[in-house]
């Protein structure tokens, strides 16, 4: 399998839009940007740093993804977005605590000349929260026309050719599908109503779709996932991809578990918990949207563990997720895992996991990687659910009658098979039999 031609190199800005200008897009802009002024290297960013092997390994080629795909360049990229509060992107980095002053300080006139958009926000979909900086519009509907308008705003303002969206906003109250999300014509009836079926996020990605705009879901919500958004998509020919960004403690299941897996070690229990604070940990402080994330992270074993096939190994493994807001912490959340494992003749092991990480820093490469990604998907004609991308999401979108694949490595041999079937390279199998016959 390969595309009939190659992509070509990309032209003109690439503009990228977040809703959400909190402590993940903010530090994904100011790392950008000091990046581009050789400031700092693009550490954990696949499209920046990543290899990919082509052909044979005795032909020893491995170029840089970066060299290899007709990505966007870092200088061609502009930053814009939506926030419930009006600060500017040094504002709201300060105040989100990520990155030391001194290196904001540094790009301090690139980050004042952000500012966000009036956003769309209902406290009811994220009670932790509230704030003044929010569209007016009576409904979903007049909102969503909104934000179309300062899409196009910001896309002349800035002289760009091209956008893409990223959710980078906090996680909404849990959902499940209704009969407005059956299909397009019935979640349009639900905006012009006002629909508490909807929310917020929905409204944006509704937006973006309307106008060809890829849209990726770093959050649980339940926001493109929807049949209605997926017809959406697929009428106006734009990708999607989502959701929840696949950063700490569930990065960590998705390396280990895949291991354990291989090894045919049984699994008796799993439990973990989190403590962080900035604005993410206050959110999930409430039981509703904790509930969001809960089920994102518990559905990741299930799935990679397939307890139906391996029964005596996975069938009754207890699993647990606690998350609990501690403000000190910051944005440096805290994930300690303790597994109870059963090897050989069923006799116990225990593994711990301390993961002192760092949420945004996880996140922004994410973000960065995913706005490239689906530029690229968008410029060759890929549309609808980019599953591809699932190496970068927790709860990665599928088609109706597939499970998710959460596997780590599996998400990553799809990713690099994906560029190569796009630049008309074969597709790596791994069986290298042919090195012996």
């Amino acid at each position: 399998m390969k595309m009939k031609e190659r992509p070509a190199k990309p032209k003109g800005k690439l503009g990228v839009l977040t809703p959400g200008m909190g402590a993940v897009a903010t530090t994904f802009f100011a790392g950008v940007e000091s990046i581009r002024r050789g400031h700092a290297e693009p550490y954990g960013s696949l499209t920046q740093m990543g290899t990919i092997r082509l052909g044979k390994r005795t032909e020893n080629r491995i170029p840089a993804i970066k060299d290899f795909v007709p990505l966007a360049e870092l200088d061609d990229m502009v930053f814009g977005g939506w926030d419930i509060f009006e600060d500017n992107v040094y504002e709201a980095a300060i105040n989100a605590g990520v990155l030391h002053r001194e290196s904001l300080d540094r790009i301090k006139p690139f980050l004042e000349g952000i500012s966000p958009m009036k956003a769309v926000f209902d406290q009811k979909y994220v009670k932790k929260l509230s704030g003044t900086w929010v569209k007016k519009g009576k409904t979903w509907y007049d909102k969503a026309e909104e934000l179309k308008d300062d899409i196009e705003q910001f896309k002349k303002r800035e002289g760009c050719d091209r956008i893409v969206m990223i959710w980078c906003a906090s996680t909404e109250i849990f959902m499940k599908q209704s009969d407005v999300h059956r299909d397009l014509a019935s979640f349009e009836k639900g905006l012009k109503e006002n629909s508490p079926e909807i929310a917020p996020s929905m409204v944006y990605a509704y937006a973006a779709l309307s106008l060809g705009v890829p849209f990726a879901n770093g959050a649980p919500n339940l926001t493109i996932d929807i049949p209605a958004l997926t017809e959406l998509a697929r009428k106006n020919n734009v990708p999607v991809a989502g959701k929840d960004f696949k950063t700490g403690q569930t990065l960590m299941k998705t390396i280990l578990a895949p291991g354990l897996k291989a090894r045919l070690l049984g699994l008796n229990g799993w439990f973990s918990t989190n403590i962080l604070g900035n604005r993410d940990g206050e959110v999930l402080d409430d039981p509703e949207s904790f509930k969001t994330k809960e089920e994102s992270k518990l559905s990741v074993l299930e799935h990679i563990l397939q307890p139906k096939l391996y029964p005596s190994l996975y069938s009754d493994f207890y699993h647990k997720v606690r998350i609990n807001y501690y403000p000190p912490r910051g944005d440096n959340k805290e994930g300690w895992d303790n597994i109870d494992i059963f090897g050989w003749l069923g006799y116990p092991m225990q593994i711990k996991i301390d993961f002192l990480c760092r949420d945004s820093i996880l996140a922004a490469p994410i973000v960065l990687d995913l706005a490239l990604f689906l530029d690229l998907a968008s410029r060759i004609g890929f549309h609808g659910i980019q599953e591809w991308l699932s190496f970068y999401f927790k709860s990665p979108m599928h088609a109706p009658e597939l499970y998710p694949e959460h596997d780590l490595f599996i998400q990553l041999m799809k990713l690099k098979n994906t560029l190569r079937f796009i630049q008309g390279e074969d597709l790596i199998t791994h069986l290298g039999q042919e090195y012996y016959d």
